[in-house]
């Protein structure tokens, strides 16, 4: 395995691709700690540039100078491991976690909700946000709310219930987030692509 991993015995798996979960997966990778990522086959994230999962869609997602890959099959990951990149692999269902028999499985997708991450995955099971209580679902939940307990780690209990408004940014709330009025695909306007700064009143 490349010289980038400093415990190549360990496995972790993150389920979730977003931005939350990347940088997880940043500050892994940066202790040399080697990952997988799990995302479903169409990503709920909305930051694709600044979040690993995008590789589903680009192929590669190169966040500061550490590189996703998609993987399509488990061969593929552990090949995208030993070049000292970080696989990026469809399984929304984390069918393969019986398989990889991880250390650490981290459910950081952010749903809000209690999933099918289960305390019986791994050594260690870590959920991020609502949804999970500490000891039951999961060994540790991380809070997720903005505010004082920010990053904290729970051993006992559940994180802050979701409030169901955007955290305030720069005097802003919900007034950040554009909602679909309905169901469809959308289409960039011309000369607008993701990651670029636009003021109100400009064509989406």
């Amino acid at each position: 395995m490349a010289s980038v991993w400093l415990f190549p015995d360990l496995r972790i798996v993150i389920r979730g691709g977003g931005d939350l979960a990347s940088g997880i997966a940043f500050r892994l990778y940066r202790a040399g700690l080697p990952l997988l990522m799990m995302e479903r086959s169409s990503p709920l994230f909305v930051r694709r540039m600044v979040s690993f999962g995008n590789a589903i869609f680009e192929e590669t997602m190169t966040v500061e100078d550490i590189t996703s890959v998609y993987a399509p099959d488990l061969k593929t990951a552990d090949a995208i491991l030993s070049a000292g990149k970080i696989p990026v692999l469809i399984d929304a269902d984390a069918s393969y976690v019986p398989q990889l028999t991880p250390d650490v499985v981290i459910d950081a997708r952010m749903q809000k909700d209690k999933l099918d991450t289960s305390i019986h995955d791994a050594p260690l099971v870590i959920g991020l946000g609502p949804g999970y209580t500490a000891g039951i679902d999961c060994h540790a939940v991380i809070e997720t709310n903005r505010g004082h307990r920010l990053g904290r780690v729970i051993w006992e209990g559940s994180a802050e219930s979701d409030t169901g408004t955007p955290g305030t940014v720069s005097g802003y709330s919900a007034e950040r987030v554009l909602r679909a009025p309905v169901g469809g695909c959308v289409k960039p306007a011309p000369g607008v692509e993701i990651g670029m700064k636009l003021s109100q009143g400009d064509l989406i």
